[in-house]
């Protein structure tokens, strides 16, 4: 039997508070399109200038949705938790006098970005029996996406729009990672055993850097198709969703 580790691939964005729920969304619905095989409508959305594919399945785009949201409230937690008011005490004879500053959008007190990690993966469904019995499936990963995103933010114009530039960047760069990873990296798919429409689940969860998961899985099918290593993948048929 193949114990072989199932690959993971590693994508790393960068994007400010007001971009990176769109960010987000963008590289998950562009894994999903090309790893969801069951026919779908062909679709496009605009993010950072860029045109990148959108799946259209309702069960995936409410999936992306809700951990996207999710994803903006725990950054919004932790900003809340660890940002805002320092205060500086300068003491003067005669007198001590006590100065409050409060930092402001776009003069945080931590340069520093805040980090999330979210891993998408696609399971295989394995059945297990035993004499006479038969057990529940076991569901078994064969391809894993870890996502890092750093959400950054800008003390002035000029650096807002360094980071724009940065953010778009990085957007492409992991969007051209995944047409390339995709249509190279194709024999380690499992072949499609049942004849449900969407034969492989998924699991979508989120980690803020350094804390505890946050969201959950997604629910049932992800894409799938035989290991044909030779056939011509979405982007080849469809056109690689990217403006030069």
């Amino acid at each position: 039997m193949d114990q072989r580790r199932p690959p993971e691939y590693r994508l790393d964005v960068t994007a400010d508070r007001s971009n990176v729920k769109d960010v987000v969304k963008g590289i998950l619905h562009t894994i999903f399109f090309h790893r969801y095989f069951t026919p779908l409508y062909p679709a496009t959305h605009e993010i950072l200038d860029l045109t990148l594919p959108f799946v259209t399945e309702d069960d995936i785009d409410t999936l992306i949705e809700t951990r996207t949201s999710s994803l903006l409230r725990q950054l919004d937690s932790q900003s809340t938790t660890t940002t805002s008011t320092t205060t500086t005490t300068t003491t003067t004879p005669p007198a001590p006098t006590t100065t409050t500053t409060t930092s402001s959008p776009l003069q945080p007190s931590s340069p520093r970005p805040t980090h999330a990690t979210l891993t998408l993966q696609f399971l295989e469904r394995k059945r297990r029996r035993t004499w006479f019995i038969q057990k529940p499936d076991e569901e078994t990963p064969w391809e894993t996406w870890i996502l890092s995103v750093s959400v950054t933010s800008a003390r002035s114009e000029g650096e807002a729009q360094r980071n724009r530039l940065h953010m778009t960047r990085s957007l492409e760069m992991a969007a051209c990672k995944i047409v390339q990873i995709v249509n190279l990296q194709r024999g380690h798919i499992p072949p499609i055993t049942t004849t449900e429409s969407n034969p492989f689940p998924y699991d979508l969860k989120i980690k803020m850097g350094g804390g505890n998961s946050g969201g959950g899985g997604g629910g049932g099918g992800g894409g799938g198709g035989g290991g044909g290593g030779d056939q011509e993948g979405w982007g080849g048929k469809m056109g690689i969703f990217l403006n030069n």
